[in-house]
């Protein structure tokens, strides 16, 4: 090392330091590396909760339509049945007065 005289007792402090801080940059580097990495893991699995999400919402939806079309086709019948009974109402009247 340049500027320390020969002998010097902090050298093999200083060295150790240096060494130590190489290996921490190292270390920084791993680090920031796995948490991007992280940052990209947690991006994907955003979007392919959202994407469930959506699924679900259309599963839902679907499930509700498959739900409501019986009491629609119900509705329907009773509805027809009812004009069925009042046109049997109305021609049972119109044929016992004549026309």
């Amino acid at each position: 090392m340049s500027g320390c005289p020969e002998g010097c007792p902090y050298l093999p402090r200083i060295e150790a330091l240096e060494k130590e801080s190489r290996h921490n940059k190292d270390a920084h580097k791993e680090f920031y590396g796995k948490l991007e990495s992280s940052n990209t893991s947690i991006a994907l699995i955003e979007q392919r909760l959202n994407q469930i999400k959506e699924d679900t919402e259309e599963i839902k939806e679907t499930v509700q339509v498959m739900k409501d079309k019986p009491g629609k086709r119900w509705d329907g019948f009773v509805e027809k049945a009812a004009w069925a009974v009042c046109a049997a109402v109305i021609a049972f009247l119109l044929g016992r007065i004549g026309l």
